[in-house]
């Protein structure tokens, strides 16, 4: 972990770039977006060409340092992996963090685009598989480039240190944690207020869409070990059949939520996976349960974690399993995504810049959902407010098409046809996230 001390150059340096810069800058943000958006589409399908998967973004954070570079920030590659961090200070005034996620997903691309990809590579585990840009990681580099660029070369409308990172692993939940294990606060400062987005695939182009409070939820991943006494399946008596408690402690865990759980509290307890046993005529000495556990507050997670324990104990106990034969449960903490919570008054405040930035008329509430991201580790890691809100990215008749009956359901987020309409979608989240970093480090 590097001091403080040795942070003090990589600062100076900042001022020095935002200094330079401010000679060149001139016009209103919306007639530099339009006039960049050639660029930023090119930028786009060459981020969209070349994906990589979690923690090998290598190509893709020298690319990202490369941009950062150019604009004058000071740059730090390699931090927790494949992360990148650049530093532009400013004068006095708050200290921003700006986030994008860098990596893809293991999926073979079927969108028929002519900058698809055609990546194939050989995954951690060995097997080969394609990558696509099939959670719009490559738009939020894309805006998130194009925002860093406007406010380097634009110093004289702000006052305060912008912290751009580039984040890897998103997909795994890992990459923030990797970033903050690394001393990302202590080696670059603790931000006063993090901005993030994410793509919408079901949001019109040129909308925003918010949430206030929880948007995000908790994800914890659990793996259950039912253990057993096998045997042949003629002479169940003389066995402890895991199997068949795999079933009970299954079907207990759905009370979990529904009756001890505040019903306007959310929460989901899902058996994603359960394998067991060799042969129709084997009871099997083990099966093997893993669970996704999805929640908003500390308290309902420390509620969903605990039940679980004590149901795979006690459905154990109750089937006459011996006490040396309960459930193992582990829960990889290791995993865990904490909920992105976005800061109400926080969200008031920026979303009255994005309004003016872009039409109020385009700026629409969203409910919150139960996928994770963990941006939100940022936020809470800080004890500073933080908003990520979603950027439109498929064009309105699309939608409308969409809507019509028989119509065909629109591609969703890690489907592998997903396409985002570039122009429009950058615009829209250039424009806005710069109305937010402005408003945030406004003179």
């Amino acid at each position: 972990m590097r001091s403080s001390i040795r942070v003090l150059p990589v600062l100076v340096l900042g001022i020095l770039a935002c200094g330079a810069a401010r000679a060149q800058s001139g016009g209103a943000s919306g007639a530099w977006v339009q006039e960049q958006l050639p660029r930023l589409v090119s930028f786009y399908t060459e981020l969209h060409a070349a994906p990589e998967l979690s923690f090998h973004e290598k190509r893709t954070a020298s690319r990202l340092a490369g941009v950062l570079r150019d604009a004058g920030f000071a740059v730090t590659e390699g931090v927790g992996g494949t992360g990148v961090v650049g530093v532009l200070e400013n004068g006095p005034g708050p200290r921003l963090l700006l986030r994008t996620d860098t990596d893809a997903l293991p999926i073979v691309e079927e969108t028929g685009l002519p900058y698809a990809s055609a990546v194939r590579v050989r995954d951690d585990e060995g097997r080969e598989v394609g990558v696509m840009h099939a959670c719009g990681h490559d738009l939020h580099m894309s805006v998130w480039s194009g925002t860093a660029r406007y406010l380097a070369s634009h110093c004289e409308q702000w006052s305060g240190t912008l912290v751009c990172i580039a984040q890897p692993a998103e997909e795994r939940g890992a990459g923030a944690r990797a970033m903050l294990e690394d001393g990302l606060f202590e080696r670059f400062g603790k931000p006063d207020f993090c901005l993030g987005l994410h793509a919408d695939p079901f949001a019109a182009a040129g909308t925003i869409r918010y949430t206030e409070g929880f948007a995000l939820a908790n994800v914890d991943s659990v793996d259950v070990l039912v253990r057993g006494r096998g045997g042949h399946g003629s002479t169940p008596q003389d066995t402890d059949d895991p199997v068949a408690l795999a079933a009970r402690i299954v079907v207990g865990l759905q009370t979990i939520v529904s009756r001890e759980l505040d019903p306007q509290e959310p929460g989901v307890v899902t058996v994603g996976s359960i394998h067991g046993g060799t042969k129709h005529n084997i009871i099997p000495d083990q099966v093997e349960l893993q669970l996704t556990v999805r929640s908003y507050s500390d308290e309902t997670r420390a509620l969903l974690l605990d039940g679980i324990a004590r149901v795979a104990r006690h459905e154990a106990l109750a089937a006459g399993f011996p006490e040396a034969l309960v459930p193992v449960v582990h829960v990889r903490e290791e995993e865990h995504t904490p909920a992105t919570y976005n800061d109400p008054a926080f969200v008031v405040r920026i979303n009255g810049a994005i309004g003016a930035a872009i039409g109020a008329g385009n700026l629409l509430p969203r409910r919150a959902v139960m996928g994770g991201e963990d941006f939100g580790r940022y936020g809470k890691a800080a004890g500073c407010p933080s908003y990520m809100f979603w950027l439109g990215s498929v064009p309105k008749e699309r939608i409308d098409a969409s809507e019509l009956p028989g119509a065909a359901a629109l591609p969703g987020m890690h489907t592998a046809k997903y396409a985002p309409v570039p122009a429009p979608t950058l615009r829209t989240g250039v424009a806005a996230m710069t109305a937010a970093a402005l408003e945030v480090l406004r003179r």
